[in-house]
């Protein structure tokens, strides 16, 4: 009991190692690794030596996978690219199991210790990350040595023994308990690195080790669809179409896996040497001999899960926050930011369908309108709480800062949207219903504070998508441009009042409240250029005077 439970503190360890160099690489580079994914779609093999990339550093296939097909999600890239990505991402985890197969204990310490140094001194500095990724290799490394110590005191075991010959005699068996592992541990790399361990150690075979590595690789494209089960379509075009990519693969090679054995093994003195380099041989064939065929199954995967209707969708539903995206924090972001977008535009139906209406009097696009308040409501929730699972520790400070904008500026979007529909039902009851009409000035006076309000709506999204901060200044000018327009109408208002102008007195409590609640609204769009301005040096801490005179009594 005690070798079987160091065995398996050892394999937790692998995993863990695993875990913490993936999670500290895209600390350190997430922004970047995004950047190079989404600028090296020319081609199908500039996408795929991307994926190697990638993957290489984050030593994982199964994130690369979702990164990936979150950019689908979100229409950055095609699928065809994106599957080509894929084809690569499996060759980097195979080269990177390569290089920790070799012998790298003497190296474990120092990593470690330095590790600890760095994290120590600043956790949430870029240093610090980069600490976190030497801790995770050091483990790996030390993993891999406790888990070749373990093994040995285990094959005394008769059971032991009975088990692994019982699993030797069935190929699906081994393909399942590879397949198993590699889900359980959410790393094909760990499971790899683990069967090459327990190979040179003798408790597994070669031939089963074969079997066991082909079942790691159908794992990893079964773990990422599971993960992405509830994704949009787009994203799950993209691990079905890998998957199918990996069983295809299998398929071919299981049944002359035996050469490998016999033409191969025999040059490669180690077991587990020979179990990992088999490993890198089936992906970098399974990636060439695929990398043509990405268009045909590109075209499958349209077939087999097609894209939703948009007219049938309703704007209800999120369109932009991927789950599988939470797994590296600055992609996740990005996703929460284009769903705000997208409630952006359902206030901007709102403010153009409020027009409509007052000009029209038409009740029930009033009654459709003030239903997509509700729509408001639900994406916010849904953005509220897509954000709330975002690790802030994971994110730099201008991530952080961004994650700050993207809730103010969906609050203040909700907001907008109460607004307009407490609006709407003004304009019902005290203008359709009692069937009155504003005045030819006063209707002037309302269009144009309404065309202004419109392109300062599309002003603020463009301010909040790019971050310009002259844009943020033209904000803050049509403010105030906004607020000396209010001002003016009202007065003018009154003085048509004064000359018992009898439409005008009809309407005079709708109009006010309407001009009113239009610089409400123009006053939460123009907010989203503070913390733009901020940041800048761009704007003042006070509009108060340096030095004011004392009040007198």
């Amino acid at each position: 009991m005690k070798h079987l439970l160091n065995l398996l503190a050892a394999i937790a360890l692998l995993v863990w190692g695993s875990h913490m160099v993936r999670t500290g690489v895209l600390r350190v580079f997430g922004a970047n690794l995004r950047n190079l994914l989404a600028r090296s779609m020319s081609n199908r093999f500039t996408a795929m030596l991307s994926g190697i990339g990638v993957t290489a550093l984050v030593q994982s296939s199964t994130a690369t996978s979702l990164m990936t097909a979150s950019f689908v999600g979100q229409g950055m890239i095609p699928l065809t690219a994106a599957l080509a990505v894929m084809r690569g991402a499996d060759v980097g985890t195979a080269l990177m199991a390569v290089l920790f197969s070799t012998d790298l204990s003497w190296l474990s310490p120092l990593l470690i210790f330095m590790g600890v140094v760095l994290f120590i001194s600043k956790q949430d500095s870029t240093a610090g990350r980069v600490g976190r990724v030497f801790i995770g290799l050091g483990l790996m490394l030390l993993a891999l040595r406790l888990i070749v110590e373990a093994t040995e005191p285990l094959l005394a075991s008769e059971a032991v023994r009975t088990l692994l010959v019982s699993v030797k005699s069935d190929f699906f068996m081994e393909l399942l308990l590879g397949a198993i592992l590699a889900i359980v541990a959410y790393s094909s790399l760990a499971i790899v690195l683990l069967i090459a361990a327990m190979a040179a150690s003798g408790a597994i075979t070669a031939d089963m080790s074969l079997g066991l590595v082909l079942g790691a690789n159908l794992g990893s494209g079964v773990l990422a669809v599971l993960q992405t089960a509830k994704s949009s379509i787009e994203v799950r075009q993209v691990t079905v179409g890998n998957l199918i990519f990996k069983i295809l693969g299998i398929a071919i090679v299981a049944p002359f896996s035996g050469l490998w054995t016999i033409y191969a093994a025999p040059y490669i003195n180690d077991a587990g040497r020979s179990a990992v380099l088999f490993h890198l041989a089936f992906n970098i064939l399974n990636s060439l001999g695929f990398i043509w065929f990405t268009g045909i199954i590109s075209d499958w995967m349209r077939k087999l899960l097609p894209k939703e209707d948009a007219a049938k969708s309703g704007p209800q539903r999120p369109r932009h926050l991927d789950p599988s995206a939470l797994s590296t924090p600055s992609l996740a972001i990005s996703c929460a930011a284009r769903e705000a977008l997208h409630q952006a535009d359902v206030v901007e139906s709102m403010l153009i369908g409020l027009h409509n209406v007052v000009q029209t009097d038409n009740q029930q696009l009033s009654q459709d309108l003030r239903k997509l308040d509700d729509t408001v409501d639900e994406l916010y929730s849904a953005i509220k709480y897509y954000m709330t699972k975002i690790s802030r520790a994971e994110l730099d400070e201008r991530e952080s800062q961004r994650w700050t904008e993207i809730i103010n500026f969906t609050i203040n979007m909700e907001q907008i949207g109460d607004i307009i529909e407490r609006v709407l039902t003004d304009v019902e009851n005290k203008k359709i219903k009692k069937r009155r009409q504003f005045s030819k000035a006063g209707m002037e006076e309302i269009n144009e504070l309404h065309a202004h309000l419109l392109d300062n709506l599309r002003l603020a999204m463009s301010v909040f998508l790019t971050g310009n901060v002259r844009d943020a200044q033209k904000l803050l000018e049509e403010k105030a441009r906004f607020r000396d327009l209010e001002l003016a109408y009202s007065a003018s208002h009154l003085e048509r009042l004064s000359h018992n102008t009898v439409q005008s007195i009809e309407t005079s409590s709708l109009h006010i409240d309407l001009i009113s609640d239009l610089k409400r609204i123009n006053s939460l769009l123009c907010s989203v250029a503070y913390p733009i301005l901020e940041s800048a040096g761009a704007l003042a801490h006070s509009r108060l005077k340096d030095d004011p005179e004392p009040t007198r009594h």
